[in-house]
């Protein structure tokens, strides 16, 4: 279903690059940076089911350190560019350490991982990125209430609902569909640049529902971004940059994989517990993404891969001990038989 679902993205990336000639380069990377890290993240964790997930969360903490080092500081505290990224990252290893202290088999171990995804809440704080720091915290909390929930696809359903509405709120604030005094809170929170980002984005989808204006074009088309200082092209909402540059089916297919993600780890072999933080983590991925452009950077796209993967291998230790107890059970019976 993976394979299908990607590789669609992938064809209708270079089906609307023909329609309006775009540049598909960066949706063909960011498929290939999902499926490269989801294929790693079931090898790894197969292999190694605490220690994989560990040194992805140290290495997600020492990506989005080293970004907020590079990047100036009013970007850090929003969504928008760079900063985005960097919560996405906190929040995808905040994800990966309690993946990883549910993993673990020792109390100590378990502590020490568990004190790690605390330490990578603390330091989104230190750092100022309040986005990331405050997605880390939720992830946090959901994996302690994971705890206690015993049928994953209540939670699951919960998370899916909780992006759909977050996308429905970012439609209403550029239709501008909410009362007055809500709308204006909204934006001063959100910026007005970026508001008008999304309604560009809505008026381009609009006027192309079938195909979009093609990938890469979006930046073309915008009044407000040819009006910016610094524009980058982007819309900075991942649903609106996909309805903008391939229509609503590129919308669609955006959604069909944070389905197919959700789906996976349904089925994942691993605990209710590791597939609901995992869920969680993906989740505030998505609410990021849907409020700027923090798909528009490979590590992050590698990173969701990768923890997804993670959440969905079956260790060969639990193979192995499966099978032991499989013959201590079927060594009576053969003692039995005459």
């Amino acid at each position: 279903m993976g394979v299908i679902v990607l590789g669609a993205c992938a064809a209708w990336a270079l089906i609307t690059a023909t329609a309006h000639d775009g540049r598909p380069e960066g949706v063909l990377l960011a498929v290939l940076a999902v499926a490269a890290g989801y294929a790693s993240g079931r090898i790894l964790g197969a292999l190694l089911p605490v220690a994989a997930p560990c040194a992805g969360a140290l290495a997600g903490l020492g990506l989005a350190l080293t970004a907020a080092h590079t990047t100036p500081g009013p970007q850090v505290t929003t969504p928008l560019g760079h900063g985005g990224a960097t919560a996405a990252l906190l929040a995808l290893s905040t994800g990966a350490a309690c993946c990883a202290a549910w993993a673990a088999r020792r109390p100590a171990q378990r502590l020490a991982l568990s004190l790690l995804a605390v330490g990578i809440v603390v330091s989104a704080a230190v750092l100022g990125s309040t986005t990331g720091c405050a997605a880390g915290a939720g992830v946090l909390l959901c994996s302690l209430a994971a705890d206690r929930m015993r049928r994953r696809a209540l939670g699951l359903g919960g998370l899916a609902l909780a992006t759909a509405l977050v996308t429905g709120a970012t439609w209403a604030v550029a239709e501008n569909a909410l009362p007055d005094g809500l709308t204006a809170a909204l934006e001063g929170q959100l910026t007005e640049h970026r508001v008008l980002l999304w309604r560009d984005a809505l008026h381009l989808t609009g006027h192309h529902p079938a195909f979009g204006v093609g990938p890469g074009r979006y930046g073309e088309l915008s009044p407000t971004v040819t009006q910016s200082l610094l524009p980058d092209g982007k819309p900075h909402s991942a649903p609106w940059q996909q309805a903008a540059e391939q229509g609503l089916v590129g919308v669609a297919l955006l959604a069909a994989v944070f389905c197919w993600v959700l789906y996976a780890l349904w089925r994942s072999p691993r605990s209710t517990t590791i597939a609901l933080t995992a869920g969680a983590a993906l989740t505030a991925l998505a609410v990021i993404a849907s409020l700027g452009n923090a798909l528009s950077f490979t590590t992050v796209t590698a990173g969701a891969g990768l923890l997804a993967g993670l959440a969905t291998a079956r260790p060969l230790a639990d193979e192995d001990l499966e099978s032991v107890l499989d013959a201590e059970d079927q060594t009576p019976r053969n003692l039995l038989e005459p």
